[in-house]
């Protein structure tokens, strides 16, 4: 199978976003969950298995959902985007491969959920999750809930971001700490 889509597949699958901007790509190995509730830019690409999903409901809870992605935003392979609350993603991010983005986890951390199944918890938001522009992410990295990257900021490969990240800052580790700002 070909990892290019006819014309006339892409026409189709652009018809099913909220919006999907001009010169905007999406590689055919692709999983896409809400589409409706996904806003992309102009000049968006990724590469192969990108994953991105905007859940509505799950487990008989319904979410609001909403994915805002900006302007010449390019992924490599392997990226997973999760919302049930809000992720937005700024012009002229850059993303390497491998790349976790949610605004969500499987429930509290609590006595009662963890006698749950984890795939039967309810999906719980922590808060949006908020990339400003010109942010380059790098090769194996999470952004967890409740977290905005300041506007040029670079997160170091295989880092876990928990916390804020302040503009013009380098960041990297487990959890994500300042290593140098500008």
């Amino acid at each position: 199978m070909s990892s290019v889509l006819s014309i006339g597949e892409w026409h189709y699958t652009k018809k099913k976003f909220g919006h999907i901007g001009v010169n905007s790509y999406i590689n055919r190995t692709r999983m896409i969950r809400g589409h409706e509730y996904i806003f992309i830019g102009n000049n968006f690409s990724t590469s192969l298995r990108f994953r991105i999903e905007a859940w509505d409901t799950y487990e008989g809870i319904n979410f609001t959902p909403k994915i805002k992605i900006g302007n010449n935003v390019c992924f490599n392979t392997d990226i997973h985007i999760g919302c049930v609350n809000y992720v937005e993603i700024g012009d002229n991010v850059l993303g390497a491969s491998r790349i976790y983005i949610s605004d969500h986890s499987h429930g509290d951390i609590n006595k009662e959920t963890l006698l749950i199944p984890p795939t039967k918890r309810k999906l719980v938001s922590k808060g949006p999750v908020i990339i400003k522009k010109n942010v380059w992410i790098g090769e194996g990295v999470a952004i967890m809930p409740n977290v905005t990257i300041g506007e040029n900021a670079i997160i170091g490969a295989n880092s876990v971001v928990t916390k804020n990240v302040p503009a013009n800052s380098v960041v990297a580790g487990i959890p994500a700490k300042i290593i140098k700002q500008f």
